[in-house]
């Protein structure tokens, strides 16, 4: 890793951090354990400025000083952010891999569209299940719920995935296209 992927990674962490340890966090309504955040956003555009080396090291270094600092309600918490994060990444890799396929020209929208599409769908499908697997289980991994009230559980846990990703892969993909047109960058 050269100076300079270490200073970006560096740059999106510090930001990512503090914006993850900012008082900006709300409740969804219709599920106020969950918070909306915007901590996520740098970790978008990093990766799709720099690649998913640079991405999934801010997203690991995040969740390194969550842990440390705030955890939140449950200990593992940081874990599940990550996971989030990272299926959404590996959405948004999958959807840039398919349209680098066809050689064809896209426009802003069609990206933005197919970022945010395959985004939504690993990230809210990908946390379903590992939801539907872990909050069963005694802190600190999960809460002990029995079955019954994880299934009425899960569908709150996809609305809020897919909103979360609905505003952070297009936040994401904005930040990217500014800081491309201001800063040389190697994608």
């Amino acid at each position: 890793m050269d100076t300079k992927t270490t200073a970006v990674i560096i740059v999106f962490a510090a930001l990512t951090i503090a914006l993850s340890l900012s008082p900006i966090k709300i409740p969804a309504p219709y599920a106020p354990f969950l918070k909306y955040q915007i901590w996520e956003i740098p970790i978008v555009a990093a990766f799709l400025l720099y690649g998913a080396e640079v991405g999934i090291a801010i997203a690991v270094m995040n969740t390194l000083v969550l842990f440390a600092v705030f955890p939140g309600d449950l200990p593992t918490g940081p874990l599940y952010n990550l996971a989030a994060v990272l299926s959404m990444l590996l959405g948004i890799g999958i959807a840039k891999k398919i349209v680098e396929r066809h050689s064809q020209k896209h426009g802003e929208t069609f990206l933005t569209v197919s970022f945010t599409t395959f985004g939504i769908i690993l990230r809210a499908g990908i946390m379903a299940l590992i939801e539907w697997q872990l909050l069963r289980f005694p802190p600190p991994v999960g809460y002990s719920l029995p079955e019954d009230a994880i299934i009425m559980m899960i569908p709150l846990v996809i609305i809020f995935n897919a909103t979360l990703a609905l505003y952070t892969v297009p936040s994401g993909y904005f930040l990217a296209r500014v800081v491309k047109s201001n800063v040389k960058t190697p994608k």
